[in-house]
């Protein structure tokens, strides 16, 4: 074991994906779909269309699929830990694939744009929160930046500051 000190950790932040729909909302649209559907399909199985009554019930599965992927993939995460020395993005994929990167605090750059927020160091490049909306993407990006900045220009406490 060695007694080399832990480095300092400027910033730390864990990003995942939003979704407003909640289960009890999602619970609520699948139940009003289906009773949206029951309104129509009836009428016209009644009529002798029975052929709709099959496709909208193909049109329940088909929402309630989607509903479901989408919540799948607001499992993706992505945790940011800026060190003295580096940068650690781990990523976890929605089936729990992780992937940690690191890149070198001292060359650290960040780029940001309403698309993307690029993170680069010593030729590494790295695109980070690619599932945030453009306000949160830029809210990161200026944290990072200021972290980053902080970082670069310690403060040093000295006995003849008091």
């Amino acid at each position: 074991m060695t007694d080399a000190p832990l480095p300092a950790v400027h910033f730390a932040t864990s990003l995942k994906p939003h979704r407003s729909l909640s289960a009890e909302g999602f619970r609520f649209v699948m139940m009003g779909a289906v009773a949206a559907n029951v309104v129509i399909a009836l009428p016209l199985f009644v009529m002798g269309a029975w052929p709709v009554f099959g496709f909208m019930g193909l049109d329940i599965f088909l929402l309630w699929w989607l509903f479901q992927r989408s919540y799948f993939d607001a499992r993706r995460t992505e945790t940011l830990t800026l060190t003295d020395r580096d940068l650690v993005v781990v990523r976890i994929a929605p089936d729990g694939e992780r992937e940690k990167l690191r890149l070198d605090s001292y060359w650290l750059k960040v780029e940001a744009t309403e698309e993307r927020l690029v993170v680069t160091s010593r030729g590494n490049r790295v695109v980070i929160g690619r599932f945030l909306g453009p306000e949160e993407r830029l809210r990161v990006t200026e944290q990072l930046k200021a972290a980053i900045a902080a970082m670069r220009s310690p403060r040093y406490d000295h006995a003849w500051d008091e």
